[in-house]
């Protein structure tokens, strides 16, 4: 990604009851203030800088288990 650019990573998660999404930036935090995740479970990261660079992690977790999926950035 450019920085100072917005940048969306979809999380997919689908089942019925809808599982519970979350969002956390591995050996890091999600940057304060300038992200946000919208109904569709997508993490917008606004005015990405090279410190948010790594992998974040979506997880998933219903009472029929958990899953999760990553996504690597590079600013």
């Amino acid at each position: 990604a450019v920085a100072g650019s917005t940048v969306e990573l979809p999380c997919g998660a689908q089942g019925d009851p809808m599982p519970r999404v979350q969002w956390h930036k591995e050996h890091g935090d999600l940057p304060w203030g300038r992200h946000e995740v919208d109904q569709e479970n997508t993490l917008h990261l606004h005015a990405v800088t090279p410190a948010d660079a790594g992998t974040y992690v979506c997880t998933a977790q219903s009472q029929l288990g958990t899953a999760a999926a990553t996504a690597r950035l590079r600013v």
